[in-house]
C-alpha cells in the first residue's frame, strides 16, 4: 500500500495557502511549497509569500531557499521534494504539497526526461539571434523543429523557447521526442485537491485586488532592491516571473506606473487561465469552490474519506 501525499493545486489567488494551513490543523502533515517564485529570498511581496508569522507557526519547505540570481529548475524541485516527502513519510506524517507551479507538480508525478545541461555558447548565440530577428522568428524555427512544443510555448516565452531550441541543437532531438518515454510513477497515493473560484469574474477581481495590495505594500521598492544589484537582470527566471517583469520594465522607463500595473494584472489573469487549463486535464483531481469562503469542512471530509483508502 502506497503512503499518502496531498496535492493542493489551483490558480493564483484561489486561496491555496490558506487552505493548506487549515488542513494542517486537522491532519499530521508537513507543508511543501510548489511555487517557482517562493523559492527566492527577498522576493516576498510580489510572490505573496506567507507571512513570517505564518511560516513560523506553519513551516513550509522550499521557501526562500535560493538567491534571485540563481536558477531553480523543475528537476531541482523534483529531487528536493521527493527527498522531503521520503523523510516526512518516515516520520509518520503526510506530505502536503501546495502551490500553483503546474510544471513542478507534473515533474513530481511523472518525472523528467534526462535532458542535457545548458550550453552557454548556444544560449548566447540564441539570445543574439532573438535580439536581431525577434522572438517570432525564433518561434517559427521551433515550429519546424518541434511543432508540438511550439504550440505549447508562447511566442513571447523567451526562456522556454531558448531551452527547446538549445536541447535540439545539443541532441539532434526535440524535447517532445526526448520526453515521450519519460513517464515516472511517484511512489505515493496522491490525493489531488483543486481549489478555485468557479466564477471566473471572482478570480479576476481577486487578482486585481491582490496586485493593488502588493503595490500598497511597497512591491516596487522590493523590485528596486533587485534592480540595483549587479547580478540581477531581466532575463533571469526570477525577474521574468509575472509581476516582476512588468515592474522591471517600469523601472527601465518603458511605460508608466498605471500601464505597468494594468499589464501585470492582465499577465496574472493569463497565467491563471493557463493554470486552469492544465488543471482541467487532471481527471483524478477533486474540484472545490473557493468563490465565497474556503471550503475547509468539505475538503477535510473528503481527505478523511480518501486517506483511508
Amino acid at each position: 500500500m502506497l503512503p499518502p501525499a496531498i496535492f493542493v493545486m489551483g490558480p493564483t489567488a484561489a486561496g491555496k495557502t490558506d487552505l493548506a494551513i487549515e488542513v494542517s490543523k486537522y491532519f499530521s502533515v508537513e507543508i511543501i511549497s510548489v511555487d517557482s517564485g517562493l523559492v527566492y529570498r527577498g522576493m516576498d511581496i510580489g510572490t505573496s509569500k506567507p507571512s513570517a508569522e505564518n511560516l513560523k507557526q506553519y513551516p513550509h519547505h522550499l521557501v526562500s531557499i535560493i538567491d534571485p540570481s540563481d536558477n531553480y529548475s523543475a528537476g531541482s524541485f523534483r529531487k528536493d521534494s521527493l527527498a522531503l516527502m521520503s523523510r516526512i513519510t518516515a516520520n509518520g506524517k503526510i506530505p502536503l504539497l501546495v502551490g500553483g507551479s503546474m510544471l513542478y507538480f507534473k515533474s513530481l508525478e511523472e518525472g523528467l526526461a534526462d535532458l542535457p545541461a545548458a550550453d552557454r555558447e548556444i544560449r548566447v548565440r540564441l539570445k543574439n539571434e532573438i535580439s536581431r530577428f525577434g522572438l517570432s522568428y525564433v518561434h517559427s524555427r521551433l515550429m519546424k523543429i518541434d511543432p508540438t512544443s511550439a504550440q505549447r510555448i508562447h511566442v513571447n516565452d523567451f526562456q522556454r523557447l531558448q531551452r527547446a531550441i538549445e536541447v535540439y541543437e545539443i541532441t539532434g532531438k526535440s524535447i517532445t521526442e526526448l520526453t515521450k518515454d519519460g513517464h515516472f510513477i511517484t511512489p505515493y497515493h496522491i490525493i489531488k485537491i483543486i481549489l478555485s473560484p468557479f466564477d471566473r469574474r471572482i478570480l479576476h477581481q481577486r487578482i486585481a485586488e491582490r496586485y493593488h495590495l502588493m503595490i500598497r505594500n511597497n512591491f516596487v521598492s522590493e523590485v528596486e532592491l533587485l534592480f540595483a544589484r549587479d547580478d540581477c537582470h531581466r532575463d533571469l527566471p526570477s525577474i521574468r516571473s509575472v509581476g516582476y517583469r512588468q515592474a522591471w520594465s517600469y523601472l527601465l522607463g518603458e511605460y508608466d506606473r498605471n500601464i505597468f500595473i494594468d499589464r501585470a494584472i492582465i499577465a496574472t489573469r493569463q497565467m491563471a487561465k493557463r493554470q486552469i487549463t492544465w488543471l482541467r486535464s487532471q481527471s483524478d483531481g477533486a474540484w472545490f469552490n473557493s468563490g465565497v469562503d474556503l471550503p475547509v469542512e468539505i475538503v477535510v471530509q473528503y481527505l478523511r474519506k480518501n486517506l483511508k483508502k
